[in-house]
């Protein structure tokens, strides 16, 4: 294992990758599912086979790839996946979210409407990045794009304009409801994180309004303090807080930085230092839920699995993030679960292939099939890590000690 420059293996994401035509245009898709032990692709029952949460992940790496590997190959998945992400724009402004085999958007499901969603918000996200990207490589590119991240980004803010909710109380806590599915600040992480890339590229000042909307109202969720549970944690949903997709910090820190804003960046620190140390210390949890009686914070319940990927990398970027040394070592040692620094002591991604597994079922073992979101989120999580001295060194004196 000495000697290894990069643990960053896109080979298995390049598997689910594929290239399609829909009307006479090209584009990349990238399949949801892939089962052990041959990988070969599975549909999702009843949705279809790719949706925009995953392809605008993979568009997101395959662009922080390219400026780390300038591995030209990349290109035309780049532009084929931003051109899928147009195809999937429905007329509100909004995305669907699933295609069926035949390529035919699925414009009813649930988890597929064109509506203020998980999906949505990613959409604008990876375009925005794409945008960022077509800047500096192909202004041919930035200018298709525009029209249509120009779109999402104003049905959001119209959307967030009018969403004006009172504070809700949940468990004893009062919480905003002006977010996302009323106190969803796991979602709002995401368009946080989308327009601090779009305001940096335009400088919309009904952006930077609704950026520090979120922001105060994500800085809200947080619960407990540096001696008592849940140690600064970002509640995600009600006054439940789960693993996955927990951005609430990395995005905090993008918006400080974007907008100069320190007590953003401060929120995020008391996270990042008190709750983020316990995680590990504890091999992570899957989710609890927390109530208050007279001021007093008390455990619900709480759940140690299933343990995935996409739970991981939140915690990794938010640490880069903030990027002292302390955090950037910290960083290196959240991204070890991966390698074997988990509950199982055994690796969840294999760099030899870029597998990982889509996460760990329980004490006994993994779960071995290896999905899109598992192996992108596990890519992002280690591309980011690479470009940090001191969480790089962390994470690979892991791997060469184990």
């Amino acid at each position: 294992r000495k000697g290894v420059q990069s643990l960053v293996n896109p080979s298995h994401l390049n598997h689910l990758y594929e290239d399609i035509n829909v009307n006479g245009r090209e584009m990349g898709i990238i399949h949801i599912y892939a089962d052990y032990p041959d990988y070969n692709y599975v549909e999702a029952s009843g949705e279809g086979i790719s949706c925009v949460d995953d392809v605008a992940r993979a568009l997101v790496f395959y662009i922080r790839y390219y400026d780390a590997a300038k591995d030209k190959s990349v290109l035309n998945k780049i532009k084929r996946l931003s051109n899928f992400m147009v195809y999937m724009q429905a007329d509100n402004g909004f995305f669907y979210n699933f295609i069926w085999k035949d390529y035919t958007r699925d414009t009813t499901y649930r988890t597929s409407v064109a509506e203020p969603s998980w999906w949505t918000w990613r959409a604008i996200w990876a375009l925005a990045e794409a945008q960022k990207f077509y800047k500096k490589y192909d202004i041919k590119e930035f200018k298709a794009i525009k029209p249509v991240l120009d779109k999402g980004v104003t049905a959001t803010i119209s959307w967030l304009d009018n969403n004006k909710a009172p504070a809700e109380s949940y468990g004893g806590f009062n919480l905003p409801a002006i977010l996302p599915s009323g106190t969803a600040s796991d979602q709002a992480a995401v368009i946080v994180k989308s327009f601090c890339v779009y305001y940096e590229l335009y400088g919309m000042q009904a952006v930077k309004k609704e950026i520090e909307r979120l922001c105060e109202s994500i800085m809200q969720m947080q619960a407990g303090d540096a001696n008592n549970f849940p140690y600064y944690a970002f509640l995600s949903w009600q006054n439940t807080w789960h693993m996955w997709g927990n951005s609430q910090s990395d995005a905090l820190i993008c918006a400080g930085k974007a907008l100069n804003k320190q007590e953003y960046i401060n929120s995020a620190k008391k996270e990042i230092k008190n709750f983020y140390p316990y995680l590990i210390k504890n091999n992570y949890l899957s989710n609890f839920t927390i109530e208050k009686h007279s001021g007093l914070i008390a455990l619900k319940d709480s759940s140690k699995f299933s343990q995935i990927a996409y739970g991981i990398r939140p915690v990794v970027l938010a640490c880069l993030g903030l990027g002292d040394a302390a955090s950037s070592k910290l960083a290196g040692e959240a991204a070890a679960w991966f390698l074997g620094r988990n509950v199982l002591g055994k690796a969840a991604y294999n760099p030899k292939t870029g597998v990982c597994f889509d996460g760990i079922n329980n004490a006994e073992g993994f779960n071995k099939n290896s999905g899109a979101e598992s192996t992108i989120e596990s890519l992002l999580a280690l591309i980011a890590v690479e470009q940090n001295p001191v969480a790089k060194k962390t994470l690979m004196n892991y791997y060469i000690n184990h």
